[in-house]
């Protein structure tokens, strides 16, 4: 199991390294920073004093050498828009970000999963048939839609909720529920799916034949066995709320991560778009690592296969 989990790591850290290492080398070759940053109309001194001072006069190898040297130590160098430190920038953002997905993905898992779990319980049901169609729903809806909706109702209609910011606690429930809504669907959708398999094997046939309670059989028996497959489609939904950061925080003006990287692409400040990249690929692959072990935790033959290997 710890050599499964070793082999793992070291992959994570590959996949690190290499998504630093694209990101670097793109951002560079795709045009001049100093001219997006400073814009067109900048003279060719000022031009050639902010490659200078910013260290973008140097060969793409070297400047790549410091920049990973310094990063190795927290030091993600200074925004060139209002001259603070980067790590800072991202310190400040991060709880933000973590507020609104965390929060949707408990959503996801209170109501995704025993919408699933009734709708297969309960198959061609009036149940099943609503929880389907609020799934096909709410996969299809765009989050960026989604979320322009919610604030049509709720705040401009309705007006019991805010629109933007993120002063009260209130302002956290429009873009969670607008996470939420995508990653419930899915798994509610897979969940059911899953739990339909497991439910026509053998062994549930035979528990209810020898009298086993029904939620017995549910939770005990079938749920656990469920369990395996969903727990990828979890951490899909993890990664789903990430990726859709950038669109949600933006539509309502939420200080988190994924507002930050547009502003930071927008004003070209190339080391804050860097360090965002590098954030959100360490939590994708923090949780891919997470899934990983989980799956062997609850897959026996995984642990066999890797104890067998070594």
């Amino acid at each position: 199991m710890i050599s499964f989990i070793l082999a793992r790591l070291f992959r994570a850290l590959v996949v690190l390294f290499l998504t630093v290492t694209f990101v670097f080398i793109v951002l560079r070759v795709n045009g001049d920073p100093a001219e997006q940053m400073l814009g067109d109309l900048a003279s060719p001194e000022a031009l050639e004093a902010f490659r200078s001072n910013w260290g973008l006069n140097r060969s793409i190898p070297e400047q790549f050498f410091i920049y990973v040297t310094n990063a190795l130590r927290g030091d993600f160098g200074v925004s060139s828009a209002d001259g603070r430190q980067v790590f800072a920038v991202i310190a400040e953002r991060v709880p933000k970000t973590l507020l609104v997905t965390v929060s949707a993905f408990v959503l996801i898992m209170l109501f995704g999963i025993p919408a699933g779990i009734l709708a297969a319980v309960r198959r061609e049901s009036p149940a099943d048939k609503a929880v389907m169609a609020g799934a096909v729903i709410g996969y299809s809806v765009p989050n960026f839609l989604l979320g322009v909706a919610l604030i049509f109702v709720f705040a401009v209609w309705l007006r019991v909720l805010p629109s933007s910011g993120s002063s009260t606690w209130q302002h956290a429930i429009l873009p969670t529920v607008t996470f939420a809504m995508a990653g419930a669907a899915a798994i509610s959708r897979f969940t059911r799916s899953t739990m339909i398999d497991v439910l026509g094997q053998p062994y549930i046939v035979a528990a209810r034949a020898d009298g086993v309670p029904e939620w017995e059989v549910i939770l005990r028996h079938a749920l656990p066995n469920a369990a395996i497959p969903m727990v990828t489609m979890l951490g899909f939904s993890a990664g789903g709320l990430l990726g859709g950061a950038v669109l949600v925080e933006t539509v309502f003006a939420w200080p988190g991560l994924g507002s930050g990287f547009v502003r930071a692409v927008n004003t070209g400040d190339l080391n804050v778009v860097q360090a965002m990249i590098i954030t959100f690929t360490t939590f994708m692959v923090t949780i891919n690592l997470t899934v990983d072990i989980l799956y062997a935790v609850l897959n026996p033959k995984i642990r066999l296969q890797n104890n067998d290997a070594s």
